[in-house]
């Protein structure tokens, strides 16, 4: 198979740096720990798979150099700064204002009274969470070609690289699922709720306020 091809000396490097990045605390697994409260181990896994499909986005606009656009132009890489930043944000009012009415999160995606969450609700927030990132941009752009030797397919790689990003990046993710899933009804608790809510969503408006304060890509 060709993906054989792409194991070279530098991968094991690549596997070591990239789950280390993995496993590190982030907007990613905040994100997957409060779907997977308010959803079930179904949204946490939808979530996990959804941010995981943007990383394939950043490979490929690495590859394709749209990257160096953005880093290029202040207005086009301050614009999706902005845009990420603001959805971070809204993500963090959305859930502190659950905190503060005091709601319950549902067991299963179901509140009492109220009907299912629906299933595109996770997918939408995962994927816009990543994709919208523009620091995923820029370390897609200076990360993935230290693994692309000269003379090899360089959209192929990337992607090929973001496959192997995906798959770990899964396996930590909803590691971390199963375990907040196994909590069970203790989730549902009102008290456990407004306290996850109230976290979850001031980290999420802290971590967009300084992404739209960032003055260069970092």
């Amino acid at each position: 198979m060709m993906q054989l091809g792409f194991i070279d000396a530098q991968f094991i490097s690549f596997l070591v740096a990239i789950t280390l990045l993995t496993i590190s605390p982030g907007v990613d697994t905040l994100l997957v720990i409060r779907n997977t409260a308010r959803g079930g181990i179904r949204d946490g896994v939808t979530t996990s798979l959804a941010i995981c499909c943007g990383l394939f986005v950043h490979a490929t606009i690495s590859a394709l150099g749209i990257s160096l656009i953005l880093l290029q132009s202040a207005w086009a890489f301050h614009m999706l700064k902005l845009v990420g930043a603001g959805y971070l944000i809204w993500l963090g009012i959305t859930s502190l204002l659950a905190a503060r009415k005091g709601q319950p999160l549902p067991v299963n995606g179901v509140l009492e009274g109220t009907s299912a969450v629906s299933r595109w609700q996770p997918v939408k927030e995962g994927f816009l969470s990543n994709v919208l990132n523009p620091k995923t941009v820029v370390f897609y752009m200076a990360f993935l070609p230290q693994f692309i030797a000269p003379g090899e397919p360089a959209l192929l790689k990337s992607l090929w690289l973001a496959g192997v990003h995906f798959i770990i990046a899964n396996i930590w993710q909803i590691g971390v699922v199963l375990m907040v899933g196994s909590a069970g009804k203790w989730l549902a608790s009102a008290r456990f709720a407004q306290t996850l809510n109230a976290a979850t969503g001031a980290v999420l408006v802290v971590f967009g306020i300084r992404l739209a304060l960032t003055q260069r890509p970092v």
